[in-house]
């Protein structure tokens, strides 16, 4: 699996549709073959070679520690590891939508952040992968 690296990627992947939700993430996936627009760069020359591409976005609104940013960056990067043979051929990003309740999980980087964030992200990858039914 290929990672998502620059700017131009991260924005045709946010550009394509969102294919799966959870509370606090969404999955959003670009086909590799998408028709192209008017003054767009197409979506093969930005993800060369032809593989399943990934990418974790955290933004600092929803996580303000870096500590738990690169921790949920670090799941999400390993949950989608254990799905690789499942998913179709395309770019996908896995995108941080609302914070965890820091009430709940007062320490940036606990077991049960951990085991929550591990959790969802395993409902998000199911959901797409069809194991569970479809994206709601």
């Amino acid at each position: 699996m290929q990672r998502l690296q620059t700017r131009a990627q991260f924005q045709a992947v946010l550009a394509g549709s969102t294919v799966a939700r959870t509370p606090h993430f969404a999955l959003h996936r670009c086909a590799l073959e998408a028709p192209v627009r008017a003054g767009e760069t197409p979506a093969t020359a930005l993800f060369e070679p032809p593989a399943t591409w990934l990418g974790a976005m955290v933004p600092k609104r929803w996580a303000r520690r870096a500590v738990t940013r690169n921790a949920i960056k670090r799941q999400i990067y390993t949950v989608s590891a254990s799905f690789e043979g499942g998913l179709p051929q395309a770019a996908y990003l896995v995108r941080l939508r609302s914070g965890f309740d820091r009430k709940v999980f007062p320490s940036a980087t606990s077991v049960a952040l951990k085991a929550a964030v591990r959790a969802e992200l395993l409902r998000l990858f199911e959901r797409l992968d069809g194991r569970k039914g479809v994206a709601s």
